[in-house]
């Protein structure tokens, strides 16, 4: 019998980075019919830990060559994305809780609705930091926003949230998304297709 690899997808649910590579990572795990293991995580207690700064400290070229980047791979990719959207930056924390509470059902369901939650915030200019806004996205989707909402709530999934981000510090996860397969790390959406290979081996 063989074992189906499982990919520890970690991320934060208001990066960018991880909206424009979302659906090619869901699509790479199906081709190859790998599990995903959704694993959203507090960037800003990573960043501390490993040397990064959250976007608002850092240098001004820096900045400014993200934009350049986002609206490069906007257009590669044929995404839609604002690139300085109405609520960015937001916490993403209470959209971290509401997959959290997905994912206890279904990864499947986890997924469908981070998917939707990023379009939320980076194309519909929609505020992911609002309990009502994340029901309609929910609702969107087909799932049951009153009982995940109540859920979220639920001290369980906060402490799952800080697990989570202490298990990615101790793994070596630095920057979102990264995508962890056999205990290698690949780093950004970009890195992708080194995914695609490792697991076509």
């Amino acid at each position: 019998m063989i074992m189906s690899r499982q990919i520890d997808y970690y991320f934060a649910t208001i990066s960018p980075w991880t909206y424009l590579g979302h659906d090619r990572l869901v699509a790479i795990a199906r081709k190859h019919g790998a599990t995903i293991a959704v694993k959203p995580v507090n960037f800003g207690d990573v960043f501390p830990a490993s040397g990064g700064l959250p976007l608002s400290k850092r240098a001004p070229q820096r900045q400014a060559y993200r934009l350049v980047e986002l609206k490069r791979w906007r257009e590669f990719l044929g995404m839609p994305l604002n690139l300085q959207p109405k609520y960015f930056p937001a916490n993403g924390d209470l959209a971290a809780y509401w997959v959290l509470a997905a994912a206890e059902k279904d990864a499947a369901l986890a997924l469908a609705l981070y998917g939707a939650i990023g379009k939320a915030l980076w194309v519909e200019e929609r505020d992911i930091a609002d309990a009502a806004t994340l029901a309609g996205v929910a609702k969107s989707v087909g799932q049951d926003a009153e009982a995940l909402g109540a859920r979220a709530q639920a001290p369980e999934i906060s402490a799952r949230y800080a697990a989570l981000t202490k298990e990615a510090i101790e793994r070596g996860v630095f920057g979102a998304p990264s995508y962890v397969l056999d205990g290698e790390i690949f780093w950004g959406q970009d890195r992708l297709d080194f995914l695609d290979r490792k697991l076509a081996k």
